[in-house]
C-alpha cells in the first residue's frame, strides 16, 4: 500500500527502499557502497535530511555540498539524472502521486543545486580595461 502522505514513517520507508535500490544499482552502488561505512547510521541521517526538507523538522545538521565534493572524482552530471530516475521510480512505488510529485520536485531542485556546487566554474576574469 502506498503512503497517503509525507510523514516521518513514510519518509523512513521511502529512504530505506530507495537506498536498497541504490546499493544494488550497477552505476550508483559502487560509489555509495565505497563511501558509506555504516548504512544504518547513513539511513538515519538521510531520513533526518528528508524530514528537514519536507517537514521542516530541522533535524538534519549536515553539509551536503562538502560531503559530495569529497567524492567529486567519481560523480558525473549524468549520474545525477540516473539518481533522479531511480528516485522517481521509488517515490512512485512508495507514495501516492501527489506526495511522489512533491518529493520528485524537491529532489530535482536539490540535484540542480548540488550540480552547480560541484561542476559550475566561472571562467577567467575579464582582462583589465576590457
Amino acid at each position: 500500500m502506498k503512503a497517503e502522505r509525507i510523514d516521518e514513517a513514510s519518509l523512513r520507508q521511502l529512504v530505506e527502499s530507495f537506498y536498497a535500490r541504490v546499493r544494488a544499482d550497477d552505476r550508483l552502488g559502487p560509489i555509495f557502497n565505497d563511501a558509506v561505512d555504516d548504512w544504518p547510521a547513513h539511513i538515519d541521517r538521510l531520513v533526518d535530511f528528508w524530514s528537514s526538507v519536507m517537514l521542516s523538522s530541522g533535524r538534519y545538521k549536515g553539509q551536503p555540498v562538502p560531503v559530495h565534493m569529497a567524492h567529486r572524482d567519481r560523480i558525473t552530471p549524468d549520474l545525477f539524472d540516473h539518481w533522479l530516475n531511480l528516485w522517481s521510480q521509488t517515490t512512485d512505488a512508495v507514495m501516492v502521486p501527489a506526495a511522489a510529485a512533491a518529493l520528485q520536485d524537491k529532489a530535482q531542485r536539490i540535484a540542480e543545486s548540488l550540480q552547480l556546487a560541484l561542476f559550475f566554474r566561472l571562467g577567467a576574469p575579464p582582462a583589465a580595461g576590457a
